[in-house]
């Protein structure tokens, strides 16, 4: 096992964005978190990069308690992440964008290492076109790969995937899975948070799923899309509803 949560909560005033959540990761899998806008599945994601320490509760790093390990030691212990609305460096080019998550990275690359790390990151990203464009230049596919490359970049053992399909065409996505599964293929254990159904059940090895701060299930993806409380808790979203049943 490489991270384990035990009865996580956190509030915001009278809001209580996760309440008692606890879950076990094990090794070289991808893990799927889903659930309504508002479930909490971000909340959750900065608490396990320590953006936020949980109110109660312990987080485990294999046998390592990093319940209030602040966010720098958590990437020096290989613990990385993309963000949901991506966020890069506008001014820079890709190649200094990705160099940025290798010189702070769980080996601390002095520049001459951060740059060799960088040019394999971005060729295994499909990004080797874009080297030297600015960030701010780059689509919103192309910001999305470099969002991962600068995460990969701190050659991590845990890799947090906050909506990294959002935004995608269909070719775009296919691509995305593509990285993603090579990614595992690699040893480094995904957590995804992703509404796109089809393809988290597709990626995943198990599936947790919160509503209003709460893990109301876990499984596999064909016991998740077959659990009752799972297709009531989208019925808010008659879409994402009929994509875990399976239908069109």
């Amino acid at each position: 096992m490489i991270l384990k949560g035990t009865n996580l909560k956190l509030s915001f005033g009278g809001l209580v964005a996760v309440n008692n959540v606890s879950f076990e990761i094990e090794e070289k899998t991808i893990f799927g978190i889903i659930g309504p806008n508002g479930a909490g599945k971000t909340t959750l994601f900065n608490i396990i990069s320590g953006v936020y320490k949980p109110q109660t509760g312990t987080l485990n790093f294999k046998d390592k308690n990093i319940t209030n390990m602040p966010i720098y030691k958590r990437a020096r212990l290989g613990i990385a992440r993309t963000h949901q609305i991506v966020k890069p460096l506008g001014e820079l080019t890709v190649i200094e964008n990705v160099m940025v998550g290798a010189c702070f990275g769980k080996k601390n690359y002095n520049l001459k290492q951060a740059q060799s790390v960088a040019l394999d990151v971005i060729n295994f990203v499909g990004l080797s076109s874009k080297i030297f464009t600015l960030a701010n230049q780059l689509n919103v596919a192309f910001k999305k790969r470099l969002e991962l490359a600068r995460a990969l970049a701190n050659e991590p053992e845990i890799l947090l995937l906050d909506e990294v399909l959002a935004g995608l065409n269909p070719k775009e996505v296919d691509n995305m899975l593509e990285i993603i599964l090579k990614i595992k293929q690699n040893g480094i254990t995904i957590i995804i948070i992703e509404h796109l159904m089809h393809a988290i059940m597709k990626i995943s090895d198990l599936i947790m799923v919160l509503d209003s701060g709460e893990k109301i299930a876990q499984g596999t993806p064909q016991e998740i899309s077959n659990n009752q409380k799972v297709i009531e808790a989208y019925l808010g979203d008659p879409k994402l509803a009929l994509q875990l049943v399976g239908e069109k």
